[in-house]
């Protein structure tokens, strides 16, 4: 039997019959019983690969989004400094930055570290002075008062602190909580610490370790007395309604402060940690791809041997008029259908697990008795996820794109077996 001798059949590509003989070489009978093995193993790494790549991919997006709404609902997107004189106009300073577009609040601080202690604990914080109304203002803490409140802040001598410091110390609202300064008063034996006592008008917690356990807000006037400074302040905290678009506002603070001074953005200030953090997600992105490329290579092997056992199959199909274009769709079906269909339950695996995630993350310290989420180690107090449509996607396209071109070697030698040749070695 000569192959010149066969009359091929044209057909429309993707005919009926391709589609039943790749669903026919997917449900392998018992003796084909190991490439069934390879295929469902091809299956789930697919899954699994795309599944992790989508929650992992969502949980470091939704750690970089709270740790940055965090960070900059409690610290200004432009930290704005004195240059050659202490700020003593931080109130003409502060009048005209609030007054440039797009700044939403202009907060003079001071800023000093101090012991806070109590009969039962102590423990190091930064004590930041600020206005009673620009408090009000910042809604990070403002919005998360659990216990007192800041009605009356500026009158008499009270603090807000965090909810893991007073849970340290052992206070709560209304309690006193003791500061004490390195510098205080400068007398002839030398300066002595400050001590003071103030009494806990606001516990707040933002949901941040670092901050719930090493803050302490203080009204303006009394930490300008506290700290020794001359009627003036340490910075000017700038919070803009787009921390994307700072570049934009260093120009309009720079003219507006009408004074010299010295600039720092949000960006300068948390370089090192959210650089780290990109550079963590990129390196995880390439290491999960390698599970998705370790299963479209077993498709690979997999459509090989699938191959090889239907090598009379396919002889017989040629000689009855099949096309090589045929026999190659036939085995691009059978590989492409276990990367798409793995794709596709990996997908719906990955975004179940992420809207569920806290949940989930509760149930498996329940079950295991311990703390999988440290807030010390990890500054939140919850597992975040947070879902990018374009990058769940990108990996997406990605897994379907390698399955696909695992099945372009296999099929391609399927269709370009010598029919005559496998006939004869039967």
């Amino acid at each position: 039997m000569d192959e010149t001798m066969t009359e091929t059949v044209q057909t429309a590509p993707f005919a009926p019959f391709e589609w039943m003989l790749s669903a026919r070489y997917l449900r392998a009978r018992r003796k084909e019983g190991f490439i069934s093995v390879i295929a469902g193993f091809s299956f789930l790494g697919i899954m699994l690969g795309v599944a992790t790549l989508i929650i992992v991919m969502a949980v470091m997006n939704g750690f970089r989004k709270e740790l940055l709404d965090k960070i900059l609902g409690l610290n200004g997107h432009i930290l704005v400094q004195p240059l050659e004189s202490p700020l003593t106009d931080w109130k003409d300073v502060a009048d005209r930055l609030s007054q440039v577009q797009g700044i939403r609040l202009a907060a003079p601080v001071v800023d000093g570290q101090a012991l806070a202690s109590s009969p039962w604990n102590a423990s190091g914080v930064l004590v930041r002075g600020i206005r009673s109304d620009d408090l009000n203002n910042l809604t990070s803490i403002a919005k998360n008062i659990k216990q007192g409140s800041l009605e009356g802040f500026d009158e008499g001598q009270a603090v807000a602190i965090g909810r893991r410091l007073a849970d340290q110390l052992s206070l709560h609202a209304g309690d006193s909580v003791t500061l004490v300064a390195p510098k205080g008063a400068v007398t002839p034996m030398g300066t002595t610490p400050r001590i003071k006592p103030y009494k806990i008008a606001a516990v707040f917690e933002i949901g941040m370790s670092e901050y719930d356990l090493g803050f302490v807000f203080m009204p303006l006037a009394e930490a300008q007395a506290y700290f020794n400074r001359s009627n003036d302040v340490t910075s000017i905290e700038v919070f803009t309604t787009n921390p994307d678009r700072i570049d934009a506002f260093r120009k309009a603070v720079t003219e507006a402060a009408g004074r010299p001074i010295f600039l720092v953005d949000w960006r300068q200030r948390n370089s090192t940690f959210f650089n780290a953090l990109q550079v963590e997600r990129n390196v995880m992105f390439l290491i999960l791809t390698m599970i998705v490329l370790v299963a479209a290579l077993n498709i690979v092997s997999g459509l090989i041997m699938l191959v090889k056992d239907k090598g009379s199959d396919i002889a017989i199909l040629r000689t009855m008029g099949a096309s090589q274009g045929s026999i190659m769709r036939i085995f691009l079906i059978t590989g492409a259908s276990i990367g798409v269909v793995g794709t596709l339950v990996g997908f719906c695996v990955g975004l179940v697990i992420c809207v569920n995630i806290e949940s989930i993350r509760q149930f498996l310290s329940w079950l295991t008795s311990t703390e999988l989420f440290s807030p010390e180690l990890y500054f939140l107090s919850k597992l975040p996820a947070e879902i990018d449509v374009g990058e769940t996607t990108a990996v997406v396209i990605m897994a379907l794109t390698l399955s696909f071109l695992a099945t372009l070697y296999p099929s391609w030698r399927a269709a370009r077996l010598d029919p005559v040749e496998a006939l004869r070695y039967e």
